[in-house]
This record gives structure tokens, sequence and C-alpha cells, in this order.
């Protein structure tokens, strides 16, 4: 699923998507066009800012949970710390990226399996990423991120007959 020859830890706006297994809903639900979190998304909510507190040299832009999903845009400064070592995989460097995430995946399981004896909620093995390569690509991402939640709303809304 990573770009070949490409090293993730790599300075740069990366747009990423997490999922819950099976696509659950854990994180809320979208109604009358509002995107209402629950329990579970307020604590996805919460880890996701705290990602910059964690990495140093990583701040992020837009981001919106949904109800079984996050995207969000992850920037990834000049790195000079171990945070950043390298993999020892040749082609594909999953570097910080995978780090910020796998972090944030594991605080956010560990919170709910603790807090709320949850042991079904799991995340998808991987992670969808998209490498930001200009401003205007930046931008349309970021207005996905923001209207997005809409055109589901619309969808269930057809599919459910409401």
């Amino acid at each position: 699923m990573r770009l070949k020859n490409f090293n993730y830890s790599n300075k740069g706006y990366y747009f990423v998507t997490i999922s819950t297994n099976n696509r659950e809903n854990f994180f809320g639900i979208i109604d009358d066009y509002n995107l209402i979190l629950n329990q579970y998304g307020k604590i996805v909510d919460y880890y996701w800012n705290e990602i910059p507190k964690y990495y140093k040299n990583v701040s992020l832009d837009e981001y919106i949970i949904m109800p079984n999903h996050i995207h969000g845009i992850i920037i990834i400064e000049d790195c000079i710390d171990e945070q950043c070592s390298s993999s020892t995989n040749k082609e594909i460097n999953y570097g910080q990226l995978s780090k910020v995430i796998k972090s944030f995946k594991e605080a956010v399981t560990k919170i709910i399996r603790k807090d709320f004896n949850d042991f079904k909620f799991s995340w998808m093995k991987s992670y969808y990423d998209h490498i930001i390569r200009n401003a205007v690509s930046l931008n349309n991402i970021r207005n996905y991120i923001k209207y997005n939640f809409l055109k589901q709303y619309d969808s269930d809304k057809i599919i459910n007959g409401n």
C-alpha cells in the first residue's frame, strides 16, 4: 500500500484515512447534516489532537472524524532526532508517518478497551495515505475533508429512504 522508494519521514503533507475494522460505526452518527461524536469519537478527537505533543516535528491540518473512519492531513517537518529513524526495508521506508499512525491507533484502542471494557473495538490493519505534492491538491483534499460528510449523509438518506 505504501509508495515504493519513498521515505515516509520526508518533510511534507500527507493525507491519511484510518478506518475501523469492518468499517463498524464506533465514533458517532451523522444526523441532520451534523456530525455527532459519541464517547469513542471524542477519544479519537482527543488523541488525534495530542499527536503534535509527542512528535515535535509533526503538526496537523484539516481533519474530520466520521462514524467509522478519520480523514486527516499530517504535516511532517524536517526531522533531526531518533523519532525519524529509518526502516530496514530498502524499498519502502515507512518512517515517521507510520510511527505516528501506529501510536495514535494504539492509544485510542488502549483507552477504549480500558475505560469501556470494549474488546470488540479495533482498527483496520493498515491505513490509506496520499502524499500531497502541491497547493492545488492540498486545497482539494481540505475541501474533501470538510464536505465529505455531507455526501455520506445524503447517501445514507437515499439508502434508508429518509
